[in-house]
């Protein structure tokens, strides 16, 4: 018999981990909700027409392709299926795609309902998302995103917030970050001074690797794809670029006097530091110009959060993007989002120990079955104590005590309550704290006065 696996970067979620997950989910939901945010939620597969060509080659390379149901290969002749053309196969084969991230669908959903929204329109959405990537740590094929968009305004207070939501999250979560912050147009007038304006998505691409390959390395791709070496000696100061956010400002502003895109670039960028400087923010905030973020659709601010105390790669990111609708026909309005990876939020807080104690709690009392009297004296009881908000269980067979508590500490569940012929005739509760080893008696009402929430 074969022994049942998963698809590689497929995980199972156990209990345990779900309420870790939940946790997280229930974090970020909260501040989006603080902040105004409403949810929508989208389909898991789309049309290829609305995902491909909207992520760069490489993202149009990651998209897991969805066989056409039915007669999938009517339309492919002899000669196409010995060609053995894996791109043209999926072309004829496959009209829809698993979802790659959750922008380009909620653009698609903006310009489908647009007459129902009401503008500027905040929404979250978390949801999971698919990429045909290699699986490696913190880098899975299935993976949750928990976005929050503003679309319909070109305020850069929308960028000051989505900052501060940041923010906020990790602050709840108790883990340390440094958010990176630069700009697309900054980029472009980089590109334009360095003159490979026209160059610049190989540009951006290069420079986005620069933490985990090296400046060295980013140059050697930059000559693969056929820049001079003049190009790349104008564009190594800024790379070099070093000092606090302000003093960088200044630099840039020289270094791009002749590129009115990157100055405007450098405006947006000083906007956003003058009205965030006066709230601050807990996390680190670093103009960091090698952050370039590789999809193709940014046009302003872009962001991303790496955590300071653990190994890992990008936990948020975001920007602004003023032409997404408009490759779906809607023309003239911009927006700005992040997302938050929580995946990767999740090995982060795992692997240093910051889930609370609560956050994967279970059931609070278990209930010790010791017949069919007990359990038809204990039903009632047990209703009011979970409609007063207490997680309760009752072992369902009268089995030996050994085997109850055993179940009760394998769960990791803190008390046990014992109700034989003796305390059902009493009414009282003997409540044994497993952590402790120790045990009192309670009557009804001292039981829910220590119990209950509500």
């Amino acid at each position: 018999m074969q022994k049942p696996t998963l698809p590689k970067g497929m995980r199972d979620f156990g209990p345990v981990e779900m309420a870790r997950r939940n946790y997280i989910f229930d974090t970020i939901r909260s501040v989006y909700a603080l902040y105004g945010y409403r949810q929508i939620e989208t389909p898991t597969m789309e049309q290829l027409s609305t995902l491909m060509g909207k992520y760069g080659e490489e993202g149009d390379r990651l998209l897991f392709k969805v066989l056409n149901s039915g007669d999938a290969l009517r339309d492919l002749s002899d000669a196409e299926l010995l060609e053995r053309n894996a791109l043209r196969f999926a072309n004829k084969v496959c009209e829809k795609g698993l979802r790659y991230d959750l922008t380009v669908p909620f653009a698609r959903y903006v310009v489908m309902h647009r007459a129902q929204l009401t503008l500027p329109f905040r929404r979250y959405q978390i949801q999971p998302v698919w990429r045909a990537d290699r699986p490696q740590k913190g880098r899975y094929r299935e993976f949750y995103q928990c976005d929050a968009d503003v679309i319909g305004s070109t305020s850069l207070l929308s960028e000051v917030e989505l900052l501060q939501i940041i923010d906020e999250v990790f602050r709840r979560l108790g883990l340390r970050v440094r958010i990176l912050l630069n700009n697309r147009k900054v980029l472009a007038g980089i590109a334009e001074v360095a003159g490979v304006g026209d160059r610049l998505v190989d540009v951006t691409v290069a420079i986005d690797k620069l933490d985990k390959i090296g400046e060295d390395k980013v140059f050697d791709e930059l000559r693969t794809k056929g820049l001079a070496e003049d190009a790349l000696e104008r564009l190594r100061p800024f790379l070099k670029l070093s000092g606090s956010n302000r003093e960088k400002l200044a630099a840039l502003r020289t270094l791009l006097a002749s590129s009115a895109e990157g100055q405007q670039g450098l405006e947006e960028l000083s906007f956003i530091l003058d009205h965030v400087e006066p709230l601050e923010l807990g996390a680190e905030l670093l103009l960091d110009l090698s952050l370039a973020r590789g999809l193709s659709y940014y046009t302003g601010a872009i962001l991303e959060v790496k955590a300071l105390d653990a190994a890992m790669g990008s936990i948020s990111g975001g920007g602004r993007y003023d032409n997404l609708t408009g490759i779906f026909g809607m023309d003239g309005l911009s927006g700005v989002g992040i997302s938050f990876g929580a995946d990767r939020i999740y090995d982060v807080l795992a692997e240093l120990d910051l889930f609370p104690e609560a956050a994967s709690q279970g059931t609070q009392l278990l209930f010790a079955n010791f017949g069919a009297a007990e359990v038809s004296y204990l039903l009632p009881i047990i209703a009011r104590l979970r409609r007063a908000g207490v997680a309760t269980e009752l072992y369902p067979e009268a089995a030996k005590m050994k085997k109850q508590l055993g179940y009760a500490d394998s769960l990791a569940i803190p008390y046990v309550v014992l109700v034989g012929e003796e305390e059902r005739a009493a009414g009282r509760f003997t409540v044994k704290d497993m952590r402790a080893g120790t045990q009192l008696q309670l009557s009804e009402g001292e039981l829910f006065d220590r119990f209950a929430t509500k």
